[in-house]
């Protein structure tokens, strides 16, 4: 049985300042915390829901230096446009902080120090590289080298991207500083560990025992940690950009990213409830919930509560609804290749489409397994739902309130079967929508909430209120009565998916405030009151928007390949006498066609200079067959002819291969006679 808490505190992972916020996160993090977040205050339970930006760590000083500015600039800049732009996306953070701010500096410092002073700490003595040019010891992202897997240049200290292997920075061959580009030397030097192994039998007995009723994702993953046997974690490192290890003798050393962060959110809370904070921490009576995407589950399952355990005093997460990975066009989302919808672009692009977004990407939720984001599938869903079936019931139900009764509420009568039938589904619509809810279902629950839309559509279809407004006006009161408080339930149930609607629809309800307990009820919308003028709730995404964005990401691939791309190693050298036997000449494009049943290939009729040739060349992807005749093209003349697909093909035309595989042909850039050579 569920236990019973007074009040519950929902916290975030908060997102890394050194870019924007982008769909992946939303899917996985944000619009699923959001959600429970307004369910819970809609039910009238006392709720805290904290978030805010994680400013410190490697990545935001090595952004800081390539672009030649602090990074407190880059903090400053990217915290600024995330939480401005979550504000407009109608995330309802009670409070949205930082972890450069003074609040959380004491906070993480005290925090640290009292494990300090408890003796929670084990200090170890390693060997790190260090550049002796910058004076400084070197983070794992500070130093490329080979890869020891693999063989790969520009591997960095803690991974090698090309083949995937996690690394140290000391495995690496042939080292070398990104701040010097001089070659490091090991070093000693000291840091604090957390030894997470002292933790793992009350850890083991918390999750796995305790905690069955976990996401499968969840409890999964964090057996498979605990089984393989913890290992202590540090908790300083080497670095000049973090909160100082509040400790004597450790100038030059920061707490650890992982460390500082989820201590975040103890901070936030202090700055939202500066005398209460303690009851969302400490009392009993408050259930605790991590909203996370699966790469952090270890951190908020195992590591932080770990932290709360050799603290003491705090309570443990009651539960961690980790969602799995969004991709976005079959392709994992990738930051540093530009392959992302970034929210603020978004909220530029497709002004007045926030709800749309939260929808489309609730209904795409990847809850279980990793899941997959399209235009065309966002167009769809807003085209063929929020259109044709939610905005579409409404605006029929007030279009003939407005028509028959001047914008009047009709008084019903009394309820026949087929209305009291309308009524249980819809109370029954809602009660498997509160379920899902209470247990993070967040895709069923967006399905029963469309449901009930779905029922009002039909209870109109079926009952005809427009024909039989001419026989039996009173019936066709009863029924757009009916109709308006289905509309008045939908604005309850959608508000927290859908809150810029939900509230439009409230007010053109004349519904002055929502809970859920309106919700099921079919006395919401008063008789006689007049209600507004009926407007529609959402438009249709036409092909060119979608096109749009579309373009935009093909366009930052190709700007991806083209950044990235590295010419092809020289092939063995050949001598001039192996060279002069290659016959390269150019020649006159007569005729081009393509060749039946093969979809490669072009055949062509050339002009040579020696009576013509025909040649088949397999770029048929990447040309018109008219736009290549009357062109001056490269081709050998001495290859022996061989059969292409019935062809005889009698040369090989040259071309050249671009980053995205394209190939463009070559010829002369002046006019030159077929037949010429060309060596």
């Amino acid at each position: 049985m569920d236990k019973k808490f007074k009040r519950t505190l929902i916290t975030s992972a908060l997102p890394y300042a050194n870019g924007p916020v982008h769909i992946g996160h939303l899917a996985g993090v944000y619009v699923p915390a959001d959600i429970y977040a307004r369910y819970l205050r809609l039910k009238g339970e006392e709720v805290m829901f904290v978030g805010g930006s994680d400013e410190h760590g490697v990545p935001i000083t090595i952004k800081a230096k390539k672009e030649g500015v602090t990074p407190q600039d880059i903090v400053d800049r990217y915290h600024n446009i995330i939480k401005d732009s979550f504000a407009e996306l109608g995330i309802s953070f009670d409070v949205y902080g930082r972890t450069t701010s003074e609040t959380h500096r004491k906070t993480a410092s005290d925090f640290f120090r009292t494990l300090y002073d408890k003796g929670e700490f084990v200090e170890k003595t390693s060997m790190q590289l260090y550049d002796e040019e910058a004076g400084e010891f070197l983070a794992d992202r500070y130093v490329t080298g080979t890869c020891p897997h693999c063989g790969k240049d520009g591997a960095y200290g803690d991974q090698c991207e090309a083949c995937g292997t996690s690394l140290n920075a000391t495995d690496l061959i042939n080292p070398k500083s990104t701040l010097s580009g001089s070659v490091p030397v090991l070093r000693e030097t000291s840091h604090w560990y957390l030894p997470l192994d002292k933790w793992e039998p009350t850890l083991r007995k918390w999750i796995l025992e305790d905690h069955k009723e976990w996401r499968p994702n969840v409890y999964g993953q964090c057996k498979s940690w605990l089984d393989m046997g913890l290992q202590p974690r540090a908790v300083s490192r080497d670095l000049k950009w973090g909160i100082p290890v509040p400790v004597e003798g450790a100038e030059g050393k920061v707490l650890y990213v992982w460390f500082d962060a989820p201590i975040g959110y103890i901070s936030n809370t202090i700055d939202a409830d500066p005398e209460g904070w303690e009851k969302w921490w400490k009392d009993p009576e408050t259930r605790m919930l991590h909203f996370i995407g699966k790469d952090n589950i270890v951190f908020h399952c195992i590591v932080f509560p770990a932290m709360l355990m050799a603290h003491g005093g705090y309570n443990l997460p009651d539960n961690v609804p980790a969602n799995e990975f969004l991709n976005l066009e079959d392709d994992k989302i990738s930051t540093s290749r530009n392959w992302a919808v970034w929210l603020h672009e978004y909220l530029r692009e497709l002004p007045g489409k926030q709800d749309v977004l939260r929808y489309v990407l609730t209904a795409n939720a990847p809850e279980a397994k990793d899941n997959n984001f399209t235009w065309k599938d966002f167009q769809a869903r807003n085209n063929n739902e929020l259109v044709a079936i939610l905005g579409n019931f409404v605006n029929r139900a007030m279009v003939l309130v407005h028509k028959y009764y001047g914008g009047v509420v009709p008084v019903a009568g009394e309820y026949t079967d087929a209305d009291k039938a309308v009524v249980e589904e819809v109370q029954a619509s809602v009660a498997a929508l509160s379920d899902n809810l209470d247990h993070f279902k967040f895709r069923e629950g967006l399905k029963d909430a469309m449901n009930i839309a779905r029922i009002g559509n039909k209870y109109l279809a079926d009952s005809e209120p427009w024909k039989l407004i001419k026989t039996d006006p009173e019936r066709t009161a009863t029924i757009l009565n009916v109709a308006l408080q289905i509309c008045a339930n939908l604005a309850v149930v959608f508000e927290p998916f859908t809150p810029f609607m939900s509230a439009k629809l409230a007010s053109q309800l004349r519904l002055s405030s929502l809970n859920w307990d309106m919700a099921g009820r079919f006395d919401l919308v008063s008789d006689g009151m007049e209600i507004g003028k009926p407007e529609l709730l959402f438009e249709k995404v036409e092909d060119s928007v979608v096109e749009a964005q579309v373009r935009k990401l093909q366009e930052a691939k190709e700007k991806n390949l083209l950044d990235q791309w590295k010419p092809a190693e020289v092939k063995a050298e050949v001598d001039f006498p192996t060279f002069e036997k290659m016959d390269i000449r150019v020649g006159k494009v007569l005729e081009c066609e393509k060749v039946p049943k093969a979809d490669k290939l072009l055949k062509f009729k050339i002009d040579d200079g020696m009576g013509g040739r025909t040649i088949v060349s397999g770029i048929a992807k990447y040309y018109n067959p008219e736009d290549l005749v009357g062109k001056e093209v490269c081709f050998i003349a001495n290859f022996a002819p061989r059969k292409l697909k019935g062809v005889v093909s009698q040369g090989m035309i040259l071309s050249a291969e671009n980053p995205d595989g394209s190939l463009v042909v070559i010829g002369p850039t002046g006019e030159v006679r077929p037949g010429s050579c060309v060596g």
